[in-house]
């Protein structure tokens, strides 16, 4: 199957309720509105396949690149190309499915990691403190948590919108995975109070990090 046969599947599976929610939520008009299941199932149709995922990649489809992200086989792709890959993207849906299934999966991502804390580019800073908050959960050691939170305390308040969404995951786990450090993490979620009107479905847990660690904690007993 070649790049232009899926493209035109993909454009067929488009509808224009998703398009218009995709733009809502800051993508362009390089997309057709295929919904996420379809292009899951999709990708389960296709089957991994580097080649054409890069070749779908290149697109800057929204779409397309979303679909790639299933079908890319991580261990092909290079550090570089996947510092790349990163700075490219734009639309936040395309860069979590890419930090999900291929940039958590990589080996160089430590690497990318310690890179990324410090970059300007704010898609590049969101992943590596997406990887900082993994990292908290799953490897903290030799991590500095006071350090991370002495970053997040002055750094959180100005940065980027779609880079606080990433840095609040860091902190909020720190609080929930770390009781040492709980009552500070509590404390600068309320100070800086980033997400506390964040609307919620009924059900769902509050992104606000006070909220956010208190309720996980409890669900610990």
């Amino acid at each position: 199957m070649t790049a232009e046969q899926v493209l035109k599947q993909l454009k067929a599976l488009g509808t224009e309720k998703m398009r218009a929610q995709n733009r809502k939520h800051g993508a362009g008009e390089n997309q057709f509105g295929v919904r996420l299941g379809d292009i899951k199932a999709l990708a389960k149709k296709i089957k991994s396949n580097h080649n054409l995922a890069m070749a779908l990649w290149k697109t800057k489809n929204i779409d397309a690149r979303l679909l790639a992200v299933l079908l890319v086989d991580p261990k092909s792709v290079s550090a570089s190309e996947m510092d790349r890959m990163v700075r490219s993207e734009t639309f936040v849906q395309v860069a979590d499915w890419l930090s999900a299934y291929v940039l958590k999966l990589h080996a160089d991502k430590e690497k990318l990691r310690q890179k990324w804390m410090g970059a300007d580019d704010r898609m590049a800073a969101r992943a590596g403190w997406s990887l900082t908050a993994a990292r908290v959960v799953k490897s903290p050691d030799g991590l500095d948590l006071t350090a991370l939170l002495d970053r997040i305390e002055s750094e959180m308040g100005t940065a980027a919108p779609v880079v606080q969404w990433t840095m609040n995951c860091c902190l909020a786990e720190i609080g929930i995975h770390f009781p040492k450090h709980r009552k500070r993490a509590i404390a600068i979620g309320e100070a800086l109070g980033i997400f506390r009107d964040y609307p919620c479905s009924k059900g769902c847990t509050s992104p606000f990090a006070p909220i956010w660690i208190d309720e996980m904690v409890r669900r610990q007993g």
